[in-house]
């Protein structure tokens, strides 16, 4: 198929936005004060609580819990993008009863309370299990181990991803891919030239709240995965051992790893949108 045709119907134009609406000084100190309340907890960062503690094993744990973090958060995260990603183009296909059931799914898998999730994750992949046994056969083991942690984090965050993709596939323009399509490119070559494009910005927040939501976890991981430490368990070991002194140098660590990748990828998305 024509690669130029492709992108015509990836790049429709987009009417312009209308002018924004004049707004009195008392509904932006209003929004003001709702965004200072907003993000108030963060003052907690200058509390005086001494001097903070880098140095020693408090130091060699958290540079390990941040290496755990961020390795297998990102192994995580491809598998969420490799499976979620078919998962939200079959949902968009299926018929309205069929979507239903799979939202359904998804959203108890979100609401699922993490503490609970964990638990049925460690009894369900249980050693002495057919599931656990086979997966132990395999040289899986569920518990206490890099694989039960990035399982964890799978399961914690692909019901947002999941849906994140759902809506990004269903807010695109009715009608182009089956055009595509007519002109004669591969389902392949439709997704990557129209499909893809259009979504991506979509896709890029439903990543950004994925990687939150897994990098952030702790009430699952610490059921199934308490070693090797993420820093979230390393956080609250350092505040039951240790205390705020030490806590605060890995929570800053933990704040610049959760927040700023998921605003890159979200500004990537736009960018390419």
């Amino acid at each position: 198929m024509d690669s130029q045709a492709l992108t015509a119907l990836a790049g429709p134009e987009l009417a312009p936005a209308p002018p924004p609406a004049r707004l009195g000084w008392w509904t932006r100190l209003g929004a003001v004060g709702f965004g200072v309340l907003l993000l108030y907890p963060l003052a907690g960062l200058f509390a005086r609580v001494g001097g903070w503690t880098w140095s020693g094993s408090a130091r060699d744990a958290s540079l390990a819990s941040i290496r755990v973090s961020l390795e297998l958060t990102g192994w995580a995260m491809l598998l969420v993008v490799l499976l979620g990603t078919p998962m939200a183009l079959y949902i968009r296909r299926a018929g309205r009863r069929e979507r239903l059931v799979w939202q359904a799914a998804l959203v108890t898998s979100i609401l699922l309370p993490p503490l609970a999730l964990g638990i049925l994750l460690s009894l369900a992949l249980r050693p002495d299990g057919w599931v656990g046994s086979l997966l132990l056969q395999l040289g899986f083991v569920s518990s206490n181990s890099a694989g039960a942690f990035i399982l964890t984090q799978v399961y914690v965050s692909m019901g947002y991803y999941v849906l994140g993709a759902l809506l990004a596939f269903e807010a695109l323009p009715a009608g182009l891919e089956a055009q595509a399509a007519l002109l004669g490119a591969a389902p392949w070559q439709v997704f990557r030239r129209v499909t893809l494009p259009l979504a991506r910005l979509g896709l890029a927040g439903a990543l950004s709240l994925a990687w939150v939501r897994a990098i952030g976890e702790f009430g699952a991981v610490v059921i199934t995965a308490y070693y090797p430490a993420g820093m979230p368990v390393q956080l609250w070991i350092h505040l039951q051992s240790l205390g705020m002194r030490a806590v605060m140098p890995l929570l800053v660590a933990f704040l610049c790893a959760a927040l700023p990748i998921p605003v890159l990828i979200h500004l990537w998305g736009r960018r390419h949108a």
